[in-house]
């Protein structure tokens, strides 16, 4: 085997390096312009040797830079310089926000008390869970007895009880 072969082929894998390197390492550009500088000297000397050995490395590169690229940024996350420079997506606890759509479909024919008044909008109590309710009619008054209705998407559709007096 040639030695300007083996130069080339450390080339690739002095530029693959130095790609990881770059997602890690801040360095305005420096990295990723000695990575390519890398690429296209290990390309030149495929080339040189032969056409077909310029063409296997030049399809090499095109699958070894996004292949090492997703691999960097799949690990990045979870190093610990990674853990100190990203953003945790923020825990979602019950009662934080509007349940989801399934949980809602369950509400439909439950009964529950006015909290704030309806205009049409309002907060309403079911067994300790409050949710935002819509009136089916216009103003309900605090502390009138409900029940849903219709459950559309997040917003649920609530009908006044009229008590029966005995």
């Amino acid at each position: 085997m040639d030695w300007w072969l083996v130069f080339a082929i450390f080339l690739y894998f002095a530029c693959a390096a130095l790609i990881l390197a770059e997602v890690f390492v801040p360095s305005g550009g420096v990295i990723s312009f000695c990575a390519l500088a890398c690429l296209i000297g290990g390309a030149v000397i495929f080339f040189k040797h032969s056409t077909t050995a310029g063409w296997i490395g030049v399809v090499t590169a095109v699958i070894m830079v996004p292949s090492v690229l997703i691999f960097a940024y799949k690990i990045f996350p979870k190093t610990r310089f990674g853990k100190a420079v990203t953003l945790t997506p923020p825990e979602r606890q019950k009662g934080d926000a509007i349940p989801d759509t399934p949980e809602l479909k369950e509400m439909l024919g439950a009964v529950g008390l006015v909290v704030t008044p309806l205009r049409p909008v309002g907060m309403c109590d079911f067994s300790g869970e409050r949710l935002e309710c819509v009136a089916e009619s216009g103003y309900v008054d605090k502390d009138k007895k409900v029940k849903v209705i219709d459950v559309e998407s997040t917003q649920i559709t609530v009908r006044v009880i009229e008590v029966e007096e005995t």
